[in-house]
């Protein structure tokens, strides 16, 4: 836990530090009988985006305009797809040792791909393979015993119910003993005492029915907001209604809308998020997790390593020591 960093992957003002690669271990001895519900996680929305392929097409799932305009004038419309797609700039691994362990991971099968080749997608569809990604993280967990990532398998676009059965196949052979069936949410104890480490959400119900291996989709707050102001207003609101049962995410992650993009031409995902995020971070740092009804639990953000995000959600879990 030296705080090495690593710049591969990363663009300048952001970066990889592994100085929280640990710290599930890390934690207080107390903090280990608390259910993983009532801990303050950091994750990371559309974890996949860093790897976005330049010559893919634009998704099915998005309007038939761009669809079009993408293949009639993919010179000027990819680009501009592209760089309000990017969300994450470090790598899988390079997020989870900086101690990201919450991954979004928005599968889809592609009409022009192979058969069974499954990519991730965010408005285009990524250059890593699924069944790829997900064997990076099983060798990163196998290096660090004792940290428990919650993977959540979303979005799943063209997935048939043949493809749907060999992902969780994979999903199975990669993982095996490590994953977590579905329960009572677990502690970090009990999960070290199984030899755990994963708990893999899945967002299709006849699959999660199939396989004890699989968990329900974890609820996600997406505030769809420009102004990081309208977004705590947001949260706050969710707050206010009391939170899930179980696991759940709030999401800080900016959303741009066709009104924003047009009135700035030259912006990106990036120069609408990076300036905001001191104000989302002091909304961060005033949370706290456990069992309470305005308590959060998973805080996932965008461009991980831009500012001490992971670190402020980590830290959370100090109040859970106090009186």
């Amino acid at each position: 836990m030296g705080g090495r960093v690593s710049t591969s992957g990363s663009s300048p003002g952001l970066h990889c530090t592994t100085e929280n690669a640990d710290w599930m271990s890390a934690l207080c001895p107390r903090l280990w009988d608390v259910p993983l519900h009532h801990l303050s996680i950091p994750g990371s929305h559309d974890t996949m985006t860093y790897c976005l392929d330049k010559k893919s097409p634009i998704s099915h799932n998005e309007s038939r305009l761009l669809q079009f305009l993408g293949k009639t004038l993919p010179c000027v419309t990819l680009p501009v797809v592209l760089k309000w797609s990017i969300t994450q700039v470090l790598t899988v691994t390079e997020q989870l040792d900086a101690g990201v362990r919450y991954l979004d991971l928005r599968v889809a099968h592609m009409e022009e791909g192979s058969e069974r080749n499954l990519h991730f997608v965010h408005m285009v569809y990524t250059t890593a393979l699924v069944e790829d990604t997900l064997t990076e993280i099983s060798e990163w967990l196998e290096k660090h015993p004792r940290e428990v990532v919650l993977l959540a398998c979303r979005n799943f676009e063209g997935m048939t119910e043949d493809l749907h059965e060999y992902l969780v196949t994979c999903i199975k052979n990669i993982f095996g003993d490590m994953l977590c069936p579905r329960g009572e949410v677990p502690t970090l104890r009990q999960l070290w005492s199984r030899g755990q480490q994963v708990l893999l959400s899945y967002e299709d119900e006849t699959s999660v029915s199939r396989h004890v291996e699989l968990w329900p989709g974890i609820p996600y707050w997406w505030g769809n907001q420009v102004k990081p102001q309208d977004l705590i207003r947001y949260l706050e609101h969710m707050k206010s209604c009391g939170r899930p049962g179980g696991l759940f995410v709030a999401g800080i992650n900016l959303t741009e809308n066709l009104e924003y993009i047009l009135a700035h031409p030259t912006a990106s995902l990036r120069t609408l998020t990076l300036p905001s995020l001191p104000y989302l971070g002091a909304w961060v740092r005033e949370q706290c997790p456990g069992p309470g009804a305005r308590c959060t639990n998973i805080i996932t953000g965008d461009f991980i390593g831009a500012d001490s995000l992971v670190s402020d959600i980590i830290r959370l879990n100090q109040k859970l020591l106090q009186g």
